[in-house]
């Protein structure tokens, strides 16, 4: 499982678009996204480069959480 830190969510619109952008990342079975504290739980055997891209490419800022 890889989990991101995720900025730039204010609503629930937010995080399923963030949901459905990393959901649409090849090797991904699912993802679960939480408004606070700002996290994505990504499950499945996807590039971080591409989950990172994919959260970018809708207008918010990822992370690798620490």
């Amino acid at each position: 499982m890889t989990e991101l830190k995720i900025d730039g969510m204010t609503c629930g619109h937010c995080v399923a678009a963030v949901k459905k952008a990393l959901e649409k990342v090849p090797g991904v079975t699912a993802a679960h996204v939480e408004l606070t504290p700002g996290r994505a739980q990504v499950e499945g055997e996807a590039a971080l480069d591409a989950l990172l891209a994919a959260v970018q490419d809708e207008g918010y800022q990822a992370a690798p959480a620490a």
